[in-house]
């Protein structure tokens, strides 16, 4: 008896959805969420997407704001059904119905440079210290640390090479002297350990042949979080976020932050100006500049 269990085949809307991702080169993450998003809807819907009307459209945001489905996720669902009837099926008209929800951005958390260290050091192996490393000391996203590969590395200009990251764009990232040498230590370790390859994954699975996941990742950070006795609700994003903030305090131009974080936007870096608690400190208000240039026996009359 044959145990196998037969595979369903790729739906042809599937499949043409896949290749005009993967033709605009999104990444493998974004491609999973967009599909799932596209599979939400296509199950409240009853029926394959192609066939949805603009009224279909329309309910299926209200239903959705009426069960609580909160503003972020709401907007990855939107953004995925845009593409879906933008470049998929060809139906612009269909994608202006779909609306953003508006929602006020949650200051993110932070961790002091104490903090990040205590973080690092409680890793529990070389490979998760790397990694982690990178993302902060680089200011890369889960997403591009997990899919970095040996050849990134360029020693010779001290820069990482992302090739695909957020929205598909390339950039290269700074690579400090102490990451490179992290690095080196992790090469050598790697290579007697037989899962690091001159052509293959900078921080492999538990199979070499493929990366670390972003899942992992996250339990990496949220595990080395406890062990360091850290409070703070952590991911890997924090490590990016505190990159940023701490830039932000030690003076460095907001532009030259944004181009390290490869934000499109400045609005987007500029966000980090609310958690610089230690750049508000260092402003000195109008006020104080009235009291310090008042005479000492000036006595206030009335």
């Amino acid at each position: 008896m044959n145990d196998l269990v037969p595979v369903s085949p790729i739906s042809p809307l599937r499949q043409r959805l896949i290749e005009d991702m993967t033709m605009r080169r999104f990444s493998p993450e974004t491609q999973r969420n967009y599909l799932r998003d596209v599979g939400r809807f296509s199950t409240w819907l009853g029926r394959s997407p192609h066939t949805a009307t603009a009224e279909d459209v329309r309910r299926f945001q209200i239903e959705q704001q009426e069960a609580g489905v909160p503003a972020p996720t709401m907007n990855s669902i939107v953004a995925a059904l845009r593409f879906l009837f933008t470049h998929t099926l060809d139906r612009p008209g269909l994608a202006r119905k779909l609306v953003r929800t508006a929602h006020a951005r949650k200051i993110p958390v932070v961790l002091t440079q104490s903090e990040v260290k205590r973080l690092l050091d409680a890793t529990t192996c070389l490979k998760h210290q790397a990694a982690l490393s990178v993302a902060y000391g680089a200011e890369l996203r889960v997403g591009e640390v997990s899919a970095l590969k040996v050849c990134d590395i360029d020693s010779k200009r001290m820069l990482l090479r992302i090739e695909r990251g957020k929205g598909g764009r390339y950039r290269n990232a700074m690579l400090p002297e102490g990451l490179l040498v992290l690095l080196r230590e992790w090469w050598r370790a790697g290579r007697q350990q037989g899962v690091l390859h001159a052509d293959g994954w900078l921080f492999p699975g538990q199979n070499a042949t493929v990366p670390i996941s972003t899942r992992q990742l996250y339990r990496v950070v949220v595990q080395a979080a406890e062990a360091a006795d850290i409070a703070k609700r952590v991911g890997p994003h924090t490590l990016r976020h505190s990159f940023a903030t701490h830039l932000l305090e030690d003076g460095v131009d907001i532009r030259v932050i944004q181009a390290l974080l490869g934000h499109a936007k400045l609005n987007t870096t500029a966000f980090y100006t609310k958690v610089a608690t230690k750049t508000m400190r260092a402003v000195v208000s109008p006020l104080d500049r009235l009291a310090l240039a008042a005479p000492d026996n000036e006595v206030p009359s009335g």
